[in-house]
């Protein structure tokens, strides 16, 4: 049995042993600076205030947006884990209204980087998750880069976050080519949602998506849906200067208010929707399995 087969294998047995498994959301950029950890953080608070038990995985490695903005030190990372140092539920830290987070880490350039020893620590340890959060929200870096794809590709349900601005929207499209043609994805067995970020109204924010759909069906004969935006918010940018969410800090704001719809509207799913989803052991099976090829 060689050691692919043996880290199938270690994943298999310890999905056999959970009963049920998280809701896994990959949340991706085509670019930097569109705002993409802003709507993983305040997105996932908004869950944990309708009663999901929500965990964030930083996997922006070499980077700490996620701790930046909640304005916690996290005592380890996941490089302690790939390091065999700390188990997973080691690096879990809390962080507003309990809601819990995982630091990537810095030093880590990405999973297809990882030594075997490195990434048998790393697979032994992420089926514990599934039972520990009813949802699981991954926060990719920005960008096309393998690291990214790495965890796009690998996912089921994938929210994709764009601005107005026609960079944006060039690189959001720039990642959805380089995904298509990505060893590994499936546009069958994945569901991409647009998130239309620093909009002035819903109007542009359906534009938005209405662009980017037109030519992703008509070039790669993928269909995006839409799940909503979130508004230019003076507040939201008081809240990030003070490192505290804007669903915190000001929980009436236009954008809190953006951000609880877009958590509402994650959670009207028909069961058949329910039943085609990864969880997160089966994302990193997925991932592992494109990297030893």
């Amino acid at each position: 049995m060689d050691q692919a087969e043996q880290l199938r294998n270690i994943i298999k047995t310890k999905q056999l042993r959970r009963k049920s498994s998280a809701r896994v959301l990959t949340i991706t950029s085509g670019k930097g600076g569109v705002g993409k950890s802003n709507v993983s953080i305040n997105l996932g608070i908004q869950l944990q205030k309708m009663g999901k038990k929500v965990l964030i995985l930083d996997a922006d490695f070499g980077l700490a947006n996620v701790e930046v903005l909640f304005g916690a030190i996290p005592q380890y990372t996941l490089r302690d884990v790939i390091e065999g140092k700390k188990s997973l539920e080691d690096t879990i830290t809390k962080g507003p209204l309990d809601i819990q987070f995982i630091s990537g880490g810095t030093g880590v350039e990405g999973m297809a980087n990882l030594n075997k020893v490195q990434l048998t620590n790393l697979l032994r340890n992420i089926p514990k998750l599934d039972a520990l959060a009813d949802v699981i929200i991954i926060d990719t870096g920005a960008g096309i880069s393998d690291s990214v794809l790495e965890f796009v590709a690998a996912g089921s349900e994938v929210l994709l976050v764009s601005t107005p601005e026609p960079t944006s929207l060039t690189d959001a499209y720039s990642l959805l080519k380089s995904l298509y043609h990505y060893d590994g994805f499936s546009k069958q067995d994945t569901k991409i949602r647009i998130i239309a970020n620093r909009v002035s109204n819903t109007i542009e924010g359906k534009n938005l998506h209405k662009k980017l759909n037109i030519v992703s069906e008509k070039f790669l004969g993928l269909s995006l849906d839409y799940l909503g935006s979130v508004p230019i918010d003076d507040q939201l940018v008081k809240a990030v200067m003070a490192q505290s969410p804007v669903t915190i800090s000001y929980p009436k704001a236009r954008s809190s208010k953006a951000f609880e719809q877009l958590a509402m509207d994650l959670l009207k799913e028909n069961t058949e929707e329910t039943e085609k989803r990864k969880s997160l052991s089966q994302i990193f099976q997925s991932f592992f399995q494109t990297n030893s090829k």
